[in-house]
C-alpha cells in the first residue's frame, strides 16, 4: 500500500522520499486572527526540493508557510496553495488545484479539479467547476513600426463576487486598466470566455460557449445565450437577452430581448429572418 502511495505522490512530482503515509497529531487552532492558521504551521515540509510548503492536516493538499489558511479548510492531497494566499473558513479545493500567490478564497466556496487560481480573489458560496482558470494574462498586444508583436501589460486582477458558480473549462483574465469583475449570484456556464477589462454586473446568466472580448461592461440581470459573441469595448444596459448565437456589435442601451448578427431588436430580428426565408423560396421557385 505504502508503495503504491509513493508511486501516486511521484505523479504529482513529489520526490521519491515523500513520506506518503504517516499519523499527524491532532491540531489545536486558537480563536485568535479571525479563525485562521498562523502562517508559520509547524507541519514537517512536504519535501527536500520544498522547504516553503506543509503539508495539510485536512486532505493532504500542501500550503505555503506564508498562507493563511482556516482549520475548517478541506486541500485535497494534490493540490497547492502558494504564498500569502487566503483561503475562508469551510472552503473546499480539489486535488491538482492551484492557488497562486495573493490569492483570497472566500468561506464556503468549493473549487474544482485542476483550477488554475492567479491575480484574483473568489467570493463567499462560489462554486468553481473543474479546469477553469482565472487570473491568467489577458490577450492584449500592439505592433511596432516593424510590424512586430509586442505584449501589452496585464497587471491587474479579476474579481468574483459572491454566490457566482463557474462551469468547466471556462476562462476569467485578469484586467490590464481596470478589473475585471463578475457581479454577485451569477452564473456562467462552461467553456466561457471573458476577456480583460470584462465587468459583469449582478444575477447574470451566461450560457456555454459565450465570448466576451475585452473592456466589455455588463449591466444586472443580463441573459446571453449559448455561443453570443461580444465585441470589445461595448456596454450593455441591464435586463437584455441575447438569443444563442447572437453577436453584439455596438452598444444596447435599452433592456429587453435581442438576437442575430449583428444583434437588433428581437422582433426586427424575426422578420430579418421572414423576409430571408419567403426570398430564398422565391428565388428557388
Amino acid at each position: 500500500m505504502a508503495l503504491a502511495l509513493r508511486r501516486f505522490a511521484a505523479s504529482f512530482g513529489y520526490p521519491p522520499h515523500f513520506q506518503c503515509v504517516r499519523a499527524l497529531s491532532p491540531l489545536r487552532f486558537a480563536n485568535s486572527c479571525s479563525s485562521f492558521v498562523s502562517c508559520d504551521s509547524s507541519e514537517d515540509g512536504v519535501g527536500a526540493d520544498h522547504p516553503e510548503f506543509r503539508k495539510w492536516h485536512n486532505g493532504g493538499g500542501s500550503f505555503h508557510k506564508s498562507a493563511c489558511i482556516d482549520p475548517t479548510v478541506f486541500i485535497e492531497f494534490g493540490a497547492v496553495v502558494h504564498s500569502k494566499s487566503v483561503v475562508g473558513e469551510h472552503s473546499h479545493i480539489g486535488s491538482g488545484a492551484v492557488v497562486g500567490p495573493c490569492v483570497t478564497i472566500g468561506q464556503s466556496t468549493k473549487i474544482g479539479y485542476n483550477v488554475a487560481l492567479s491575480n484574483c480573489s473568489i467570493g463567499d458560496s462560489c462554486i468553481i467547476h473543474n479546469g477553469v482558470c482565472i487570473g491568467q494574462d489577458g490577450f492584449g498586444f500592439t505592433v511596432d513600426e516593424h510590424g512586430n508583436m509586442l505584449k501589452k501589460p496585464q497587471m491587474l486582477n479579476a474579481r468574483v463576487g459572491n454566490y457566482v458558480e463557474i462551469g468547466a473549462n471556462t476562462c476569467i483574465d485578469r484586467g490590464s486598466w481596470r478589473e475585471t469583475v463578475v457581479g454577485d449570484h451569477s452564473k456562467i456556464d462552461n467553456l466561457v470566455q471573458i476577456g480583460h477589462n470584462v465587468v459583469i454586473g449582478k444575477s447574470c446568466m451566461l450560457c456555454g460557449q459565450v465570448g466576451i472580448a475585452g473592456s466589455v461592461t455588463i449591466g444586472d440581470y443580463v441573459t446571453m445565450g449559448g455561443r453570443v459573441a461580444v465585441r470589445d469595448h461595448v456596454s450593455i444596459v441591464s435586463k437584455v437577452r441575447l438569443a444563442a448565437t447572437s453577436c453584439v456589435t455596438k452598444d444596447i442601451t435599452e433592456p429587453g430581448d435581442y438576437g442575430g448578427f449583428p444583434a437588433v431588436p428581437v422582433h426586427e430580428w424575426r422578420r430579418q429572418v421572414a423576409n430571408y426565408c419567403r426570398t430564398s423560396k422565391k428565388l428557388n421557385r
